[in-house]
């Protein structure tokens, strides 16, 4: 068999190049610690990396916008707590301004002091946001959310909230609307609500009454007026009149009668009841409405003209107790309502620690499976390469050896 000289050099330069090709694939492999270089190494594990790669970068870019979200509503709850801290110093006002004791320039102070008050509270209204916005105007973040106006204060905003997806499934909102936090306040008791009428003269107290059978409330409007006769001793006595249907309580064909007053008894209706304290004066009128919602800054300014009002007489005092009365229902339901939100907020970043705990496990997840996939068995490596190295050696030595053989050798 003859093998020509230019046989000989190309298979050995093919074969030492196939063996310096696979001890540089190795050495790749080595100083990257990882056994797929390229994806010809492993096309369907290179394939499932790609996959982890790209589910890994998801879950990091949910994990900075978890930040993010965390961030937002770490302010808005900041801002919430102060909202928190200014209702209750205006319900304590409201309350010691029932003091009995206290005189008009006493209850001027009040006043005054609860319309600093009022200030500060919109201040935290129109919380920025650090970033050139404000916290509470919805998307229209760019526009100051509440300008203060004789009734109280005008919401600019809009109804939408902010929202960041922070999970695969689950889209955050991070913001809320200041008329949910400031205006969304139920008056009176939640169902319905007591007023004094402004003209009543005698010392009359109502109550802000109870719900005693929900599924009988009609959401009509009532009045109970209060008749007192010149008998001696005078006689004092009622009507409740359903002023929406003008129709005597109990309604036709039942026949109405006045009834007996007596101070503190409830006075029961189409599932509502009150009771009137004190000696109303003839033709004094309570009436019931409908709870409706209803500005904290309306509220407060409502407190501060009643506080400015004269008192005269028992009936000036009355008014007074009575408007306080409801100052106090509608504050109460105003900080209920704060509180409520910024329950809601705190449950958000609760949630978010959980998806944080979430996301790293899955993190961790998807860095063991790619591990699994792409990492190199160093041993097993580093006994291959010098294999290789072995093999290149001996390969290098015989190619010398046999591209010396030559017959020119041999003629002397």
């Amino acid at each position: 068999m003859r093998i020509s000289t230019n046989t000989i050099y190309a298979n050995g330069i093919g074969q030492l190049g196939s063996l310096q090709s696979q001890l540089a694939k190795t050495q790749m492999q080595l100083s990257t610690n990882r056994r797929l270089v390229t994806a010809a190494d492993d096309p369907v594990a290179a394939a499932r990396v790609l996959e982890l790669t790209q589910s890994a970068s998801v879950n990091e870019q949910f994990k900075i916008n978890r930040q993010n979200a965390n961030s937002s509503l770490g302010q808005v709850e900041g801002a919430l707590t102060s909202a928190t801290t200014l209702m209750q110093e205006i319900q304590r006002l409201s309350v010691y301004a029932g003091n009995g004791s206290l005189t008009p320039p006493d209850r001027e102070a009040i006043a005054i002091d609860l319309e600093s008050r009022m200030q500060d509270l919109l201040a935290v209204a129109n919380t920025e946001d650090g970033v050139g916005g404000y916290l509470f105007a919805g998307h229209r973040a760019n526009t100051q959310p509440f300008t203060q106006t004789a009734g109280g204060a005008q919401y600019n905003g809009d109804q939408g909230q902010r929202q960041l997806q922070v999970g695969s499934s689950r889209t955050m909102p991070v913001s809320e609307t200041g008329n949910v936090i400031f205006e969304r306040n139920m008056t009176g008791n939640g169902d319905f609500q007591t007023r004094a009428a402004p003209g009543n003269t005698g010392s009359g107290l109502v109550s802000p009454g109870t719900v005693t059978d929900k599924a009988a409330l009609t959401g009509h409007n009532y009045s109970v007026t209060f008749a007192v006769t010149a008998t001696t001793p005078p006689v004092t006595t009622y009507m409740v009149t359903d002023t929406t249907t003008n129709e005597s309580i109990p309604r036709p064909p039942a026949v109405a009668t006045p009834q007996p007053y007596k101070t503190g008894q409830q006075i029961a209706f189409d599932g509502m009841a009150l009771d009137v304290k004190g000696e109303p004066a003839n033709g004094d009128k309570f009436t019931t409405e409908p709870s409706v919602n209803q500005s904290v800054f309306t509220t407060i300014t409502d407190l501060v003209a009643a506080l400015r009002q004269p008192t005269i007489g028992a009936g000036g005092k009355a008014q007074l107790a009575n408007s306080l009365t409801v100052a106090n229902a509608n504050l109460g339901s105003s900080l209920d309502n704060i509180l409520s939100v910024r329950a809601s907020f705190g449950s958000r970043m609760q949630e978010l620690d959980y998806l944080d705990s979430a996301g790293s496990d899955r993190d961790i997840q998807y860095q063991t499976a790619m591990s699994n996939l792409q990492d190199l068995d160093m041993v097993k490596a580093l006994s291959q390469f010098a294999q290789q190295q072995t093999s290149l050696e001996a390969a290098q030595k015989s190619f010398k050896i046999m591209s010396g053989l030559s017959l020119f050798n041999y003629i002397g």
